[in-house]
């Protein structure tokens, strides 16, 4: 993992299309600014993860997590 020290207005850059501006810092709350194109999706954590168990659900597999065995058989 790679980390950056940024300070308030200053960007981090990821690839050629991928801008991040540090927008505000209160306490231990950082807002983020990112610019992307379109085919470039951006989630916060718990939304991808939600995204990704409708997908799991929506092929016929269960959840994952310490009981999860794979595709269900029915």
């Amino acid at each position: 993992m790679l980390l950056l020290t940024r300070k308030l207005g200053e960007n981090i850059r990821i690839g050629d299309d991928v801008k991040i501006t540090i927008v505000e810092v209160k306490g231990n709350h950082v807002k983020l600014g990112i610019d992307a194109p379109p085919s470039v999706k951006v989630h916060r954590e718990e939304i991808y993860e939600r995204i990704q168990e409708e997908n799991r659900r929506a092929q016929g597999l269960k959840p994952e997590g310490p009981d999860s065995t794979g595709p269900e058989t029915k």
